[in-house]
């Protein structure tokens, strides 16, 4: 697999869609995190989840482009711990192990968000 995308090896569009989904919803049942989503209609839940699509997308080798924000601009004043950060992180790493994604995926998927850490988490 050397040289396959990180895009293909975690199964592509419809696999990085099924992690993405899953996350929203466990994010959605976590009081702690779920409040970042209050007020938003399920049109802007939609375009959330097109914008974390696109970006992973990208970021992972894939076709699409992400059009969205900078990370910092998007999470400006909305006051996110670290704390908040790695409930995330461990929902995702949860979600990745019941997708049966390999260790080695799991770290470079963590590894590409460790990169944006600094410019989502507010509060230590």
């Amino acid at each position: 697999m050397a040289g396959t995308k990180l895009y293909e090896r975690l199964g592509g569009y419809n696999a990085i869609a099924a992690v993405v989904d899953s996350l929203m919803a466990k994010m959605g049942e976590d009081a702690r995190i779920s409040r970042y989503f209050v007020g938003h209609g399920d049109d802007s839940k939609r375009r959330l989840r097109q914008l974390q699509m696109d970006m992973i997308c990208e970021a992972t080798g894939g076709p699409c482009f992400y059009t969205g924000r900078d990370m910092k601009a998007v999470h400006k004043g909305l006051g996110i711990s670290g704390t908040e950060w790695q409930t995330m992180i461990s929902y995702l790493i949860g979600i990745l192990e019941n997708f049966g994604v390999a260790e080695t995926e799991q770290k470079e998927v963590l590894s590409l968000l460790s990169g944006l850490k600094g410019d989502i988490v507010e509060k230590p």
